[in-house]
């Protein structure tokens, strides 16, 4: 994983993640790093991660998206 984050952004890090039913490019704004330890990192990360989730759910944007597959 380290290896695929040494291509980043120099202005952001990303990272792209693939699954079976899903392809998501993420790339961190926040700066993680004031946050020492690397568990409360994640935890904060995870945390911002549900919350965009969250939001994302009620926008225009995600109804949009989901229309897609009414023209299939």
């Amino acid at each position: 994983m380290f290896n695929e984050l040494e291509d980043y952004n120099p202005e952001y890090p990303e990272i792209e993640l693939e699954t079976d039913d899903l392809k998501i490019n993420i790339s961190l704004k926040k700066d993680y790093s004031k946050i020492k330890n690397i568990k409360e990192r994640k935890i904060e990360f995870f945390k911002d991660l549900n919350d965009f989730i969250e939001e994302f759910k009620n926008t225009q944007e995600s109804d949009d998206l989901m229309e897609y597959y009414n023209f299939k």
